[in-house]
């Protein structure tokens, strides 16, 4: 594979991005929602303002996990499929590049401006809250939007590889959409019912390991066991073993559900 071509494909996927001010709008979305939950967060107990960076970063957790799955699988949705449905694949590969290649470029060029809309949208939050914080709150907040840059990325690759699958952009389409639903919301409540059902004699065990099969368990394992106040309250430290949550271990866990998903898109587009 040639770096060169996968820079070009992703830089024009990039600031293709840029024109059509896509990422303007993701960062204006990240920072208004974290400035209200940062500033508005507790207003349910009667207090307005910033609290701490803990329970604002745990505030935030929920939110991402909601948010910017769903941002990148449908960025990605159409990243090879909508080439074919246009009649512009055939093109492309008649071109001097491969299919890696343009696979790997398109996927670089979408994460680049997805991680740029992330890092401006949480960043300009860090700077309204500067005042307010101190350098381990900031090295906290600034590992949370690192961990943001990850799922986003993680669930890009996913929707990467459904874009390869996909016969047209509707199914694309539909499997993002059934994508999201299972991870964000489908798949924590199957694993709540076998334990409620089996009484918690099935499946106790293996809960930890299987929340590493959900990237959005991994972003919220990784930012929440981090933070020693909220790790209680969220009751992870009877669920999950302080061992199987280290930072590093999580990381890697998550590079895993980056790379993974973009070896079989790449195994599937050759064919």
């Amino acid at each position: 594979m040639d770096p060169r071509q996968i820079g070009t494909i992703a830089a024009k996927e990039f600031w293709d991005r840029i024109r059509n001010r896509w990422v303007l709008a993701v960062a204006l979305v990240f920072t208004a929602f974290a400035l209200v939950i940062a500033y508005f967060g507790a207003a349910q107990q009667g207090t307005v303002g910033f609290r701490s960076i803990e329970v604002t970063i745990a505030s935030l957790v929920s939110l991402v996990i909601y948010l910017i799955p769903l941002i990148a699988l449908v960025l990605g949705f159409d990243a090879i499929v909508g080439e074919r449905e246009r009649g512009s694949l055939d093109l492309l590969l008649s071109m001097p590049i491969t299919r890696p290649e343009l696979l790997l470029g398109k996927y670089f060029g979408l994460a680049a401006a997805l991680a740029f809309s992330t890092v401006v949208g949480f960043g300009l939050v860090a700077i309204v809250l500067s005042a307010q914080l101190d350098l381990t709150a900031l090295f906290h907040f600034f590992g949370f939007v690192g961990s943001s840059v990850l799922l986003g990325m993680a669930f890009l690759s996913i929707a990467v590889m459904l874009s390869v699958f996909a016969s047209d952009r509707t199914r694309a389409s539909g499997l993002a959409i059934a994508t999201w639903f299972f991870f964000v919301l489908v798949f924590d409540l199957l694993l709540l019912g076998v334990l409620v059902v089996t009484g918690g004699s099935y499946g106790g065990d293996a809960l930890p390991y299987l929340l590493l099969l959900n990237p959005a368990d991994v972003f919220r394992i990784l930012n929440i066991f981090t933070l020693d106040d909220v790790r209680t309250l969220y009751g992870l430290a009877t669920v999950f073993p302080r061992a199987l949550a280290e930072p590093w271990l999580l990381t890697l866990v998550m590079l895993a559900w980056i790379v993974a998903p973009l070896g079989v898109a790449s195994w599937r587009f050759r064919k």
